[in-house]
């Protein structure tokens, strides 16, 4: 969903002919390519786990928390709120799953602002961090507290909820959060919580880990909306006409070093 934000596609010289296709597809968009070593990508995407790819972008617009109500009530009204859920792979497991199932935003709550997503958690989040519209705030109970009050239903995601998740009926606009791994959501959070539910199991184990919790949830969620079209994705760009047939060059790669 921002394809013009895209700046220097890197990939390891060692797995050229493995990515081929896609430094094609880059370069026919005019995205600059740059072969790097292996070492110089991992030093580049700070993990071990880049797939040999790393796509350099402009810094991502981040929605203020004061248009999450107006654009919650122009999309599907619906979105996922993290109470300070740290873990890199958490976070992107829930946006994939939040942007598998259509949700329109995701808003993040911590006591400092981060400067952006974690690496890993983009990674893991398989495209979902392009398809969201990602809010952030120091204060989320006086976020919620205002999303409330203009209409917005709150649900927090605990173990101890009163309520079952299975069934449980959501507003037109709700927004689902989930909490820190350990420790739950906050007492200022869950007091600004419209209702506290609980996906039941057989008590052989405490809880579920987040991430996997949270895809049950924004299921039960979304369960009875319309379902939205799929949105075209950056990895995905519409491919030229037939008047436009690509043109390879296998051995004219400007770009690459």
């Amino acid at each position: 969903m921002r394809p013009t934000a895209a700046i220097e596609l890197s990939f390891d010289s060692h797995a050229e002919r493995e990515v081929a296709p896609v430094l094609e597809r880059a370069e026919r968009l005019g995205i600059a390519v740059v072969a790097c070593s292996e070492q110089e990508l991992r030093s580049k995407t700070r993990t071990h786990n880049h797939e040999g790819l790393a796509l350099a972008t402009q810094p991502r617009r981040w929605t203020p928390p004061k248009e999450l109500a107006a654009l919650l009530a122009d999309g599907r009204g619906a979105a996922v709120a993290l109470d300070r859920v740290r873990n890199a792979y958490n976070i992107g497991a829930i946006l994939r799953s939040a942007a598998f199932f259509g949700l329109d935003a995701a808003l993040f709550g911590s006591r400092a602002p981060d400067p952006d997503l974690p690496e890993d958690a983009v990674r893991v989040a398989e495209g979902g961090a392009e398809h969201l519209a990602l809010s952030r705030t120091t204060d989320l109970a006086d976020t919620l507290s205002r999303l409330r009050a203009s209409g917005v239903q709150v649900v927090a995601a605990e173990s101890d909820g009163a309520e079952s998740a299975a069934g449980f009926t959501f507003a037109p606009r709700a927004v689902l959060v989930l909490g820190h791994e350990r420790e739950g959501i906050s007492e200022r959070v869950r007091a600004q919580c419209d209702a506290v539910v609980a996906i039941r199991g057989t008590g052989a184990i405490e809880s579920l880990n987040v991430a996997i919790a949270a895809s049950l949830m924004i299921s039960e969620l979304v369960r009875g909306r319309p379902a939205l079209s799929r949105p075209r994705s950056i990895a995905r760009p519409p491919s030229p006409g037939p008047t436009a047939p690509p043109t390879k060059q296998p051995h004219a790669r400007p770009h690459r070093r």
